[in-house]
Formats: C-alpha cells, sequence, structure tokens
C-alpha cells in the first residue's frame, strides 16, 4: 500500500517529518524535470479520455471564487468560464510557469505552493478542483484536509483521480507496477476515495471513467 505520513498526528516523530520534507523535495524535482515534455507525453491520454474528462469536470465548478490544486501547466484553465476567478497553485515552479502561458476567458492567478501546506486563510473558495494531483502529493489526507479547510461551507471539491482499481488482478498488479512508476511520475495505486473520506470530506457522488479507475468525485466539507 502507498506511503503516507500524518503530521497532524501527536505520534509524529521528528524523522517521519523528515521524510516527508525530503519526498516534497523530490516530488518538486521530478515535476520540475518533466515539465517541458510533460503536455507531450500527456497527448495521447488527452484524446483518449483526459480532454473530455476536464471539460466534464469543469462542467461541475461553481464560483465565484475558485482553487485549482496542482494546476501543472494549466490544461484546465481555457475550460474555465468568464467570470470565475481562479487561483492555481503547483508545486513545481517550471509547471507553473508554462501555465503561465495559457489563455483563459476567467481571471486566472498563479502560485507555486505545495498542497500539503496552503496559504489561503479558511473556509474562502466556492469550488476547489484537482486533476490527477492526489496520486503524487505525498501525503495525500494531509493535502486534502486543506481542501477541506479552505471550502466554504456550502462549497463543493471536484476530483479528476486516477487510482488503484478493484478487482483481484489489476489491484496487485498496479500495486507491483507502482515502485517503478513512482520512480518518474505518479503513484498508480493510491485509494483515493478511502483517502477522501479520511480527510473528513463527504462523497456525493463517483462517476467512473474509461479506464474504469480514472473517476470523477464531487465531495463536500
Amino acid at each position: 500500500m502507498p506511503f503516507k505520513i500524518d503530521l497532524d498526528s501527536p505520534h509524529t516523530t521528528p524523522a517521519a517529518a523528515d521524510t516527508e520534507a525530503r519526498m516534497t523535495a523530490d516530488a518538486r524535482r521530478r515535476w520540475d524535470h518533466n515539465a517541458a515534455l510533460y503536455d507531450v507525453f500527456q497527448w495521447p491520454m488527452e484524446l483518449m479520455v483526459m480532454g473530455s474528462s476536464r471539460r466534464r469536470l469543469i462542467s461541475l465548478v461553481r464560483g465565484p471564487r475558485v482553487l485549482e490544486v496542482g494546476v501543472g501547466t494549466g490544461q484546465n484553465l481555457p475550460l474555465y468560464a468568464p467570470g470565475i476567478q481562479v487561483d492555481g497553485i503547483d508545486l513545481s515552479g517550471r509547471m507553473i510557469a508554462r501555465a503561465r502561458r495559457r489563455n483563459a476567458a476567467a481571471s486566472v492567478t498563479l502560485y507555486e505552493m505545495d498542497a500539503q501546506d496552503m496559504a489561503f486563510p479558511d473556509a474562502i473558495f466556492d469550488t476547489v478542483v484537482s486533476t490527477c494531483v492526489f496520486c503524487s502529493v505525498p501525503d495525500p489526507v494531509r493535502g486534502l484536509r486543506e481542501v477541506r479547510r479552505m471550502l466554504r461551507p456550502d462549497g463543493r471539491a471536484v476530483f479528476l483521480e486516477h487510482m488503484r482499481p478493484h478487482g483481484r488482478f489489476l489491484g496487485p498488479l498496479f500495486d507491483r507496477l507502482d515502485p517503478v512508476v513512482s520512480r518518474r511520475g505518479p503513484h498508480i495505486n493510491r485509494p483515493t476515495l478511502d483517502n477522501i473520506a479520511a480527510a473528513g470530506l463527504r462523497i456525493e457522488h463517483v462517476e467512473d471513467l474509461t479506464p474504469s479507475f480514472v473517476k470523477i468525485i464531487v465531495a463536500r466539507a
């Protein structure tokens, strides 16, 4: 199962905190390295499933104020409607630099920021969006608690995430492949639905996409 650290636990040790800091630094270096060719490598998946899935995800957004966690190269930014104020964050400065080149009808402000420790006040966003992000955050539950913290009482979080598939064959296969895949990319065996619930978010809707281990999830605080 994927490694997780919960820094909110009273039993967290300095060694665990150091491990998470090291994992976060490694993730930043990895995504900085991947930034230049990220869109090229993603292009087949964009054609097969991600392009239409992004449009479906952004159709669920309610403004006026939106946070996109893990904005990456900004592939979602052109999809937001005029009148929406989007704050986008990413751990990778090079990803943010590429996202700034995107044209968008919405008002967009981008920040280099860690999803596990976001510098926004509580309860200020109507919608929080993520697209294939919590497969990469070193401590996904900690990041998801940050999402919950910043949602307004009537707000929603909408996720487009891939996760560990069910089944006697695919689940164990993804577990075996994960140590190799995650050296240069995301984890492929995260139990993201469980992590969302563990963060205190209430899951309202789950929509299976193709392939079935890619899902759209709607949750509330």
